[in-house]
């Protein structure tokens, strides 16, 4: 019997493919039997030497490694996942963030994908058909100006950049996809509320209840689990979604508080 979603055959890159989301994304892809290629700076021990290309795509000669390396091992792409993206800004608001740190955060969550669909895309769209999806943030629209500001506005650039490639080459069969994950509970999250629990005395669940407090509430009561993000973008990818084009999916138990 064959899984609900199939993914048997075609040929994937996933960026930020070693934790969190990403890993979880690359896992359930695989196990739907797409052939995945995916990327970070360092690849971990688990990741199979032919499965992997070690590049920093905050860089234009990054990217252009990346790319030579899919063409060469994939032959070619049908699904391109774009999953990178964090901040490293400091806190302190607006008035912490001199052009280095915006150029940062810009280099990190908005130009990579650009440079990717740039190289990659047309080679889709010459073939008629192809996925990319785009992994955006509901701090698009819910920023945290202590600490957010810099990463939620590259993050709605990419939003809208991804609406205007949709309305490019959706009419030639490419259809472009934007999830937008609410906080999720990866490995670094988990430090975060555990140091959150300790400073202030309390346990693990009081931590997490700490960073949703920060957020104004997630009325699923819990963060996302890196699997059901992965679940949304192997939908996306499907066939099963061959109608859904140019849409951004909200996947953050409620947070984002309007329509």
């Amino acid at each position: 019997m064959k899984n609900f979603l199939d993914l048997t055959g075609k040929r994937a890159l996933i960026t930020s493919g070693t934790r969190g989301a990403g890993a979880a994304t690359v896992v359930l892809f695989r196990e739907l039997g797409a052939r995945v290629v995916t990327t970070a700076r360092a690849r971990p021990d688990t990741e199979a030497k032919e499965d992997f290309v070690a590049a920093d795509l905050t860089t234009e000669a990054g990217c252009a490694d990346l790319v030579g390396a899919v063409r060469e091992r994939l032959g070619g792409l049908d699904i391109l996942v774009h999953v990178l993206g964090g901040s490293v800004a400091p806190a302190g608001g607006f008035a912490a963030l001199d052009d280095a740190e915006w150029r940062k955060e810009l280099d990190l969550n908005l130009f990579p994908a650009v440079r990717l669909d740039r190289i990659l895309v047309p080679a889709m769209v010459a073939r008629g058909t192809g996925v990319v999806i785009h992994v955006t943030s509901i701090q698009s629209r819910l920023p945290l100006p202590e600490a957010t500001t810099a990463y939620a506005a590259a993050k709605a650039a990419l939003s809208t950049y991804s609406k205007s490639l949709a309305k490019e080459v959706s009419p030639k069969g490419v259809r472009v996809v934007r999830v937008s994950p609410g906080w999720i509970e990866t490995e670094a999250s988990i430090r975060l509320a555990e140091r959150l629990a300790k400073d202030a005395g309390i346990d693990y669940e009081g931590g997490k209840q700490i960073i949703m407090n920060s957020l104004g509430g997630i009325p699923l009561g819990r963060p996302c689990k890196p699997e059901e993000v992965a679940n949304l973008i192997a939908f996306l990818a499907s066939d099963r979604a061959a109608a859904i084009t140019g849409t951004e999916y909200l996947i953050d138990g409620g947070t984002v508080p309007t329509v």
